[in-house]
């Protein structure tokens, strides 16, 4: 197969004023016309630096100081500044993980796809737009004409994404690097994408090169995979048999923290715990041995070499590079979580609960517009119970969220917690629910006040609330979701994302809650680091009695994590089950495509296509119609709630359970 990106030996060194880092140390691989690899590992690996100095993208104090990057033969590292803008684009073109701010504001979309082709002088500004609309068709934009006065704000994320895709076709590449273009998107937005990249490659036979942390996104899309840690690559093969086999214990260590649908059941992850090495002080020998189990004498004295272990496969690891396998790991089958008694009453209650947004209007004799965010939401939460909370983006889990931790006040409905109606409270008696009641928000980062030390912010809530002992409290929590309580002093920016996460369950920790709600709590953390998360939210599960409202759109991660779940769709829970129940033989149509779409190698797809309705308005019959696979005529009518099963019920006139019997 001919090598359309060979890359041999790269050392890219960032100079800091502590001493050199070596982001990206003697890295090798090669892609062929029309493959695809995948490149996995965690944050700071070395993925993205990788990528940037593949393209040239890197400003000082990052300098390439070693290795070639050959394109089709050319060495783009010895590209004149001229070559590069004709290579960009044309040659090899990059998809990058943001697509907000990959994307100018203050620019139509159509303008900035169809300057990159008059940028490269394939077509005049007339065809370049005809052509920029023909590629967003291509790409899956609905309406592609609208994106001609269309700003990148006005889009959904996927759509965005796929505004990014356009872009980096534009000038029909032959290498195309995406860089965690789907981390933080729906699974059904996801299954898209994905697609539309099969697609690429199939179609126009471009090759691709995947960074990601999602494994199932590699598996579902990538022939090849290279696992980097440390600024090395320490497995490379075959993607399936690397996920099925793998030799080196991070690539084992990843391969089995990530949640899978079709795998039994465990009481918890096998993260890897610890952190990576400093990147100024590299172990002498193995620099994954101080986290490694499977570690001998010579991993602490030897850095191993890439060694070949089979046809188109290698391994850095001394223990199995000989032909050595690794078990596979010995993990206790999750019990069932302690439950309150059948004749307690609900920790928490929410009947018909209505929240309605109005937006600003758009002109002076301009109506408002209403957004119909929760549309008469039912549930019910137990003692030491977790309830999950799934759906698209825009499907209102969030707003939910906020509804029942009152930081929204209900439009209609009613939400009794602990037994009192606490629909209406304000002033005093909502404060005073705040000791019972704590949110843990997505992006810990933004969440965390970034000018305050740690042992400030976790002090803070003690304080208000007149904690008897504040200082030792505070150590405790640190202990409590393990971290050492001397990094008190530090910063919010001193952590690693796992570790601010960590430090937001501390705060929501502080006043012995009964109830969390965690609002995408893993979405944005690398698989590892996931797995970190999720078992010591199980452990403080068991050890404090808490009950969780966990939103998340990892359905994989909702099975391991929760109890029971509640599928949400435009404002209403449209399924309700135990999770067993739920994931064993999902009822409604746009369950089951929820589950289809998860990237695990093998499953079948059902892909949704479109964006969901709109909720600036009340829609008549079922919402999800539209959509649906198996819709009938009556689907224009309100949908009835049926109980399929003991406790399983679901919103729809022909639940899919009933058709498949």
């Amino acid at each position: 197969m001919t090598a359309i990106l060979d890359v041999r030996d790269l050392v890219t060194v960032f100079h800091t004023d502590a001493g050199p880092v070596r982001a990206v140390d003697g890295v090798s691989f090669t892609v062929g016309a029309g493959e695809t690899l995948g490149i996995v590992g965690e944050s700071g690996s070395g993925k993205s630096v990788t990528a940037q100095s593949i393209m040239r993208l890197l400003d000082p104090p990052a300098r390439i100081e070693g290795g070639q990057v050959l394109f089709q033969g050319r060495d783009v590292l010895a590209m004149t500044t001229r070559e590069l803008t004709d290579w960009r684009g044309a040659g090899a073109a990059m998809v990058f993980q943001d697509s907000l701010t990959g994307l100018n504001p203050v620019l139509t979309i159509l303008r900035q796809v169809s300057e990159h082709v008059v940028a490269h002088g394939r077509m005049d500004i007339a065809g370049a737009r005809r052509h920029g609309i023909e590629l967003l068709r291509s790409m899956g934009v609905a309406s592609p004409e609208r994106a001609a006065t269309s700003f990148p704000h006005q889009f959904s994320g996927g759509m965005r994404q796929r505004v990014m895709l356009a872009i980096g076709m534009a000038n029909d590449p032959v290498l195309l690097i995406a860089d965690e273009p789907t981390t933080a998107l729906d699974v059904t937005v996801q299954a898209q994408i994905l697609d539309l990249m099969a697609g690429l490659n199939q179609k126009h036979g471009t090759a691709i090169v995947l960074i990601s942390h999602d494994l199932g996104v590699i598996g579902s899309l990538c022939r090849r995979i290279a696992v980097m840690y440390a600024g090395e690559v320490v497995e490379t093969g075959p993607t399936a048999e690397v996920l099925d086999d793998p030799r080196h214990p991070y690539a084992w260590a990843l391969a089995h923290a990530v949640p899978r649908l079709d795998a039994p059941l465990a009481a918890r992850l096998p993260g890897v715990e610890g952190m990576p090495p400093d990147p100024l002080a590299m172990p002498r020998g193995c620099r994954f041995a101080p986290r490694c189990r499977f570690r001998i004498a010579r991993c602490e004295a030897e850095h191993p070499p890439l060694a070949e272990i089979g046809p188109g496969r290698a391994v850095r690891c001394w223990v199995t590079m000989d032909g050595g396998r690794l078990p596979s790991p010995a993990l206790p089958a999750a019990a069932a979580a302690p439950r309150a008694a059948d004749t307690e009453p609900p920790l928490l209650e929410a009947e018909g609960l209505v929240k309605t947004f109005r937006l600003p209007r758009k002109g002076i004799f301009a109506p408002h517009e209403t957004v119909h965010a929760v549309n008469g939401v039912s549930l019910h939460l137990m003692r030491g119970e977790s309830l999950g909370i799934v759906g698209e983006s825009g499907c209102g889990k969030s707003t939910l969220a906020r509804l029942i931790t009152r930081l929204h006040a209900p439009d209609a409905g009613s939400i009794r917690f602990q037994g009192k109606d606490i629909t209406a409270l304000g002033g005093e008696a909502l404060r005073a629910l705040r000791l019972q009641m704590q949110m843990v928000f997505q992006d810990p980062y933004a969440s965390l006040n970034p000018r305050m030390r740690v042992d400030q912010i976790l002090l803070e809530p003690l304080l208000v609330h007149g904690h008897a002992k504040p200082q030792e409290r505070v150590a405790a929590l640190l202990d409590m979701v393990g971290l050492n309580p001397a990094w008190g002093t530090r910063f919010p920016h001193e952590f690693s994302g796992g570790q601010r996460q960590r430090i937001s369950i501390a705060r929501a920790l502080a006043l012995n809650p009964a109830l969390i709600v965690a609002d995408e709590p893993v979405s944005a953390l690398d698989v590892n680091v996931q797995a970190q998360v999720l078992n010591l939210m199980l452990e403080l599960r068991e050890r404090l009695g808490l009950s969780y409202l966990f939103i998340a759109h990892d359905l994989a991660v909702v099975r391991a994590f929760c109890d029971r779940v509640a599928v949400m769709y435009l404002g209403r829970l449209v399924e309700e089950a135990s999770a067993a129940e739920l994931f064993a033989r999902p009822a409604h149509p746009y369950t089951v495509s929820l589950l289809s779409a998860v990237p695990e190698p093998g499953r079948s797809r059902i892909i949704l296509h479109g964006e969901p309705p709109s909720s600036l308005r009340q829609l008549q019959g079922c919402a999800f119609r539209q959509r649906c696979p198996v819709a009938r005529p009556v689907c224009a009518e309100s949908p009835p709630l049926i109980e399929v099963a003991a406790g399983h019920s679901v919103l729809c006139h022909a639940p899919w359970s009933l058709q498949r019997a």
